[in-house]
């Protein structure tokens, strides 16, 4: 992904082709993805920049610019694989091939192409494969464009934003968080223009390592990690994201190995180099260098696993004491509320049954035993926990009583009748 220097190295080939001429044909194709999920369309883009005079560029971070000499003003993004040609310049942060045949013009992928007024003409276009880059047109004043979504939503610029980006706002930034710390760094909402590979070269020359946590650094390490930002980014900017220009002891030089078959996984002098994920991107990182000083996310990880299993073998062994004794869910029908109860181990029931029968009535549950439901289960099953009544035993004047009551007719209460004996 196009990072800050590679946005930087775009904004000035803008500046030194397009600043100061009027565009006179504008094409761009209608696609749902680069404009409309920003609220506009190939049609008013074309329309909104035909016949406008571009008054300058402008960047922050990753997002960048044109003045126009009347608003809206258009907003890139490039996303993954998005990229600005210049006809005739070399504008690709990569060397592209030397080859004896004619450039293909409009490039592939394009999503826009404009072409100057003035002599000679100038074409230049915007390319997406993927169609994740994202153009949108703001309609406001021109030093109103950072002050509105999306650049008001992002942390300041390490370049242009020197004065804002102070050892102390960052300070206060890191320890506000809880977070690894490249995942702090990748955060636009934080810091603009920082991506993986910048991110991993900042860590790498603050020898701080990207998994510890934000609020877990001394003053010491944040003066330095301060240092590296400022460092990294602006060298970076300054030979315009060429990497055969940085200089040889970046890791930028050798970090290029996972899954390559042939291709180096350590440094010069031998120090190893590994990859971790880290804010859900691929990090490299040299163990030798970069310690860690502080609770990292896989060491936090790590204790809440030994912490949760040392919970079950309590709760098991409490669970044996009692006779492994089963939870279930009981519906109170006074409130409708569910509360939990333990199930009687064998020796209560026995004692429970044992009452029972001593009863002149038999008792009668009053509640519902709700059985959870098996996992994967469409629909919740309920099963009825209800013991039958025990017999009643009845005194022998109960029963001598009741023998008086049978009439004489001989008939037993089935209605058959007797042949009078008992």
């Amino acid at each position: 992904m196009p990072e800050i220097a590679e946005v930087a190295r775009i904004v000035h080939h803008l500046r030194k082709s397009l600043v100061g001429k009027t565009l006179s044909v504008v094409k761009a194709q209608d696609d749902a993805n680069v404009f409309g999920k920003v609220g506009t369309s190939g049609a008013e883009f074309q329309k909104a920049l035909t016949g406008k005079k571009v008054i300058s560029a402008g960047q922050q971070g990753k997002y960048f610019w044109l003045t126009m000499s009347s608003p809206p003003h258009p907003v890139f993004h490039f996303g993954m694989t998005g990229w600005f040609y210049i006809r005739g310049e070399p504008s690709a942060h990569y060397r592209p091939k030397e080859s004896d045949e004619e450039e293909v013009w409009p490039p592939k992928y394009w999503k826009f192409t404009v072409e100057t007024e003035e002599e000679p003409k100038v074409e230049a276009a915007f390319t997406d494969a993927r169609r994740l880059a994202r153009i949108r047109l703001l309609d406001c004043a021109a030093e109103d464009i950072r002050n509105v979504t999306p650049l008001k939503e992002n942390g300041p610029d390490p370049i242009i934003d020197r004065d804002i980006l102070t050892v102390e706002w960052l300070t206060k930034k890191m320890r506000k968080k809880h977070v690894p710390v490249k995942a702090l760094l990748l955060d636009q909402a934080n810091i603009s223009g920082i991506g993986n590979w910048v991110g991993d070269e900042i860590m790498y020359h603050a020898k701080l390592h990207p998994e510890q946590y934000s609020d877990t650094f001394s003053d010491a390490h944040l003066k330095q990690l301060h240092e590296s930002i400022m460092y990294v980014c602006q060298t970076a900017v300054d030979v315009l994201g060429d990497s055969s220009k940085f200089p040889e002891e970046w890791l930028f030089m050798h970090r290029w190995g996972k899954g390559k078959k042939d291709a180096p996984k350590s440094l010069p002098n031998g120090e190893k180099i590994i990859h971790l994920t880290v804010g859900g991107r691929t990090s490299a990182i040299v163990p030798s260098v970069q310690k860690k000083t502080g609770a990292v996310a896989g060491d936090v990880k790590k204790e809440k696993v030994e912490e949760a299993e040392a919970g079950e073998e309590i709760v098991e062994t409490e669970k044996s004491a009692r006779g492994k004794a089963k939870v279930k869910k009981l519906k109170d029908d006074s409130s409708g509320d569910e509360v939990k109860t333990e199930e009687p181990t064998a020796k209560t029931k026995a004692k429970a049954s044992r009452k029972r029968k001593t009863s002149a009535e038999p008792e009668q549950p009053d509640a519902e035993t709700v059985e959870a439901p098996a996992k994967g289960r469409a629909k919740k099953r309920q099963t009825i926990d209800k013991p039958a009544p025990e017999p009643t035993k009845t005194s022998s004047k109960a029963s001598k009583k009741k023998e008086d009551d049978v009439p004489s007719t001989g008939r037993r209460r089935s209605g058959r009748v007797s042949n009078g004996k008992a």
